[in-house]
């Protein structure tokens, strides 16, 4: 009886009491393991969360508990209405481009022959940090189309079709019989009648927009008009090295081709011609009368200038054209990884049954691929809200207001001149609130997808 009762106490433990011990011991190791993450965790995310949501209480030297009069003040602020309204314009269009974006490179890269080097080439500005990025674009969207390459391509293409001004800093010399009239063209102030000679002397003109064919004006102005014809010169009233005299036509002054003249009569054009290399003009076959000539405003409209990228209008889709180029390689790689995943036989057999490329694209490739699609716009969304380093790099300061996004806005208030952090962690709590759903749901679509 004994022995039996010493048998049945040594017996081993039942199989579901090991289990969980050893589930136990196995939850204490991964817990051993995981506590340096997760007290670097507390200390560089739960902490810094839970200061602001109890810093955003308090007013701007942190002593004097405010409620939520911070947060009533927050959508007061124009500026940070206009923060608002930003980052809105940022979540809807720049995750938009950068899928359907990712998606054509994608599905293009992956039929032609280089495809790895093709999506290297475009998942290479993901190496290059933000700041690095806001400095190039910043240089690239210069309003000077000497240092702006962007302004350099459109004023060229804008001068190959309309033309330029030949004199833009050409002025009329005081007392020499030009009037300057309301639209900026110049005008003889005495009648002229066919079988006259104009001279018409200019200054200001920089040496560099005198063109390398104009030749003296002297021997034209000595040429008399034949008779019905009204004839002149425009030339640069300007002796190089001294000398001349004003108003009268030097040896060695030079005409100034290319300049249009008009022959006015009763405020009306009648005929209009170009001076030629010396600078000489030829009305023929006038009518008798009196007339004006006139050197119409276009000679000296100023240069075209190109494009304000980073003006008020503009600023805002031009910093988001920098991030398309930055993170498009990103979205390209990762809807390509989701499209070599894709059924093959399910495309071969719509191909065999007459569906063309674009219909295959349309009804098989994007709806296999949505989930992939909606994860890179899930994760694409919150980036976009958090985006900083462009927006305060690219944008000037006079402008800085005008592209501001919440991330920018709680910056410039708590440490850019604002010294208001009170205010700047009820801004950092509304960026949370707003980040906070759409990593939720990127979570779960995660876990639903490993299931």
């Amino acid at each position: 009886m004994t022995a039996t009762l010493v048998k049945e106490t040594a017996s081993p433990r039942p199989p579901a009491e090991r289990v969980r011990r050893a589930r136990r011991r196995a939850r204490a190791v991964a817990l051993l393991f995981a506590f340096p993450a997760l007290l670097l965790l507390g200390a560089l995310v739960v902490y810094p969360v839970l200061f602001s949501v109890g810093r955003s209480f308090f007013d701007a030297s942190g002593t004097r508990f405010v409620g939520g009069q911070n947060y009533t003040e927050m959508f007061r602020d124009p500026a940070t209405l206009k923060a608002v309204r930003n980052t809105a314009v940022w979540v809807v269009v720049a995750p938009a481009l950068l899928t359907g974006l990712g998606l054509i490179l994608a599905v293009l890269v992956e039929k032609v022959r280089w495809a790895t080097a093709f999506k290297l080439l475009l998942f290479m500005p993901m190496a290059v940090s933000f700041l690095a990025a806001g400095i190039v674009f910043r240089l690239a969207y210069d309003e000077d189309p000497d240092k702006g390459v962007l302004n350099a391509a459109v004023v060229s293409v804008h001068d190959a079709f309309t033309g330029t001004s030949s004199y833009p800093t050409a002025r009329a010399r005081e007392g020499q019989g030009l009037t300057k009239e309301a639209d900026g063209s110049y005008r003889t102030g005495a009648s002229v009648s066919p079988g006259d000679m104009v001279t018409l002397g200019l200054v200001g003109v920089r040496p560099d927009d005198v063109p390398g064919a104009a030749r003296p004006a002297y021997p034209a102005a000595g040429r008399a008009a034949a008779p019905g014809d009204l004839r002149g010169v425009v030339y640069l009233d300007f002796t190089p090295g001294g000398g001349g005299k004003q108003g009268e036509v030097d040896r060695r002054e030079s005409g100034l081709p290319g300049m249009r003249v008009d022959a006015v009569r009763d405020g009306r054009t009648v005929a209009s011609t170009t001076t030629a290399s010396d600078g000489s003009f030829r009305f023929a076959r006038l009518d008798g009368g009196p007339y004006a000539v006139r050197l119409p405003a276009a000679n000296f409209a100023p240069p075209y200038g190109g494009v304000s990228w980073l003006g008020p209008a503009l600023v805002t889709p031009a910093i988001i054209g920098a991030y398309l180029w930055i993170w498009t390689g990103f979205a390209m790689v990762l809807i390509g990884a989701g499209l070599a995943t894709l059924p093959r036989d399910a495309l071969e057999a719509a191909r065999m049954d007459g569906a063309n490329e674009w219909q295959i694209f349309r009804r098989i490739t994007v709806p296999l691929l949505a989930p992939v699609l909606t994860v890179v716009f899930v994760t694409l969304v919150i980036n976009v809200m958090k985006v900083f380093d462009l927006v305060y790099v690219i944008a000037p300061g006079p402008v800085q207001e005008d592209a501001t996004v919440l991330a920018t806005q709680m910056w410039l208030v708590s440490f850019g001149g604002g010294n208001d952090q009170g205010l700047g962690s009820a801004l950092g709590v509304l960026l949370l609130l707003l980040v906070v759903p759409a990593m939720v749901f990127n979570v779960r679509r995660f876990r639903r997808s490993q299931r």
